[in-house]
């Protein structure tokens, strides 16, 4: 069992930036491949980056990379989606996600087994 709790989400200009946050607690997280998801008003759920387990491999929805970063600590059982440049786009609901199958399938969400309540993300023009 793992439980997600993100934080780090607020409002911002554009060309700002923020980084979320995603507080694990479980003994499955430091094996776990992480993922953000956003979902916006309107707007199906979409995927924007994953992580895996070690830190090494790092994957990304293609308008955000080059501006987001993901990253882990294991220690602290937390995994990390620091934004900048941000746009208007960016507006949504970010989830964190745990991936039930390892460095795989990972953009989509029926892969993931464990979500986060999300944090909203604004970014005003």
């Amino acid at each position: 069992q793992v439980q997600l709790v993100e934080s780090g989400g607020g409002l911002v200009q554009t060309g700002g930036s923020l980084r979320l946050s995603c507080a694990a607690s479980g003994r499955t997280f430091s094996s776990s491949t992480m993922g953000w998801f956003r979902q916006a008003p309107g707007k199906e759920r979409e995927f924007v980056a994953a992580i895996s387990w070690n830190g090494v491999g790092t994957y990304y929805k293609d308008s955000v990379k080059g501006r987001f970063t993901i990253s882990r600590d294991n220690a602290k059982n937390t995994v990390y989606l620091q934004m900048n440049s941000l746009k208007p786009e960016d507006t949504a609901v970010y989830y964190c996600a745990a991936n039930r199958f390892g460095w795989t399938e990972l953009t989509t969400g029926d892969s993931y087994y464990y979500w986060g309540q999300g944090t909203q993300v604004t970014v005003s023009s």
